[in-house]
């Protein structure tokens, strides 16, 4: 497997064609983008290019908003796009605040970030990161001809573990998880419960060329044999029935 990130990519403002942007840039690279490729694409160039950004002087925090701010020390404006972005509120405590975003993911911040955004402006995830994944697919498929999967990422905390990992919040072209439930071990035990999420692996793995101060926000990884499908985020939000910490 071998895993390039795509160096030299302008920054992305609203309206950008990210596809367009990408392809160029491979082409500058010698990258040729081939059948079964993964394109993995940072969230905040899609959000970026679908406008998905709040300019806090242009933000007014509701009353809501400004006692939560006290409790945690926060900027109010900062947690009123937070609100904006959440289904409900999951733990707070000074300095954080995990939300349920509107996907259904649980996250810091509902996903709202101030870096590599530019100065009084932060982003917030994709309104649908699926269709952003499967518009930027389709363009790269007219525009080279190749059938590749694309998975938009974001960096995620985990609990009870140090440090952040990327996992996929948008996917086209690729089935996430990988499910090994009936399949026999090396002993010829039947496995039961292993479902290998594929999709944040791969996430995970481009992150280590993509970084988070490369201005690398695009990875191309090539020589993986994904199991192919259609895919939908969906599929990586667990129902609450099955939470053990709901």
């Amino acid at each position: 497997m071998k895993i390039i990130g795509l160096e030299g990519m302008k920054l992305v403002k609203e309206g950008d064609d990210l596809a367009t942007l990408i392809v160029s840039a491979a082409k500058r690279q010698g990258v040729k983008i081939e059948d079964g490729d993964v394109i993995v694409v940072s969230h905040k160039v899609v959000s970026k290019s679908e406008g998905a950004l709040a300019r806090l002087k242009e933000v007014k925090p509701s009353q809501f908003a400004l006692k939560l701010a006290r409790l945690v020390d926060k900027d109010p404006r900062i947690i009123e796009v937070i609100l904006r972005d959440s289904k409900r509120i999951v733990r707070m405590i000074k300095g954080h605040l995990i939300c349920e975003t509107i996907h259904g993911f649980v996250c810091a911040n509902a996903g709202v970030d101030r870096s590599n955004v530019g100065e009084d402006t932060v982003v917030s995830l994709p309104k649908d990161p699926d269709r952003s994944a499967r518009a930027i697919r389709e363009k790269i498929r007219r525009l080279v001809g190749a059938d590749v999967a694309v998975v938009v990422s974001d960096t995620f905390g985990r609990p009870w573990r140090t440090g952040q990992v990327n996992v996929a919040v948008g996917i086209a072209g690729l089935k996430p998880v990988l499910d090994y439930r009936g399949k026999k071990d090396i002993f010829n035990a039947s496995l039961k419960v292993t479902v290998i999420c594929v999709a944040d692996e791969l996430a995970s793995a481009a992150e280590l060329v993509m970084g988070k101060t490369n201005a690398i926000p695009v990875a191309i990884i090539k020589g993986y044999a994904y199991p192919r499908g259609e895919g939908s985020l969906k599929e990586l939000v667990k129902p609450n029935k099955y939470n053990l910490f709901p």
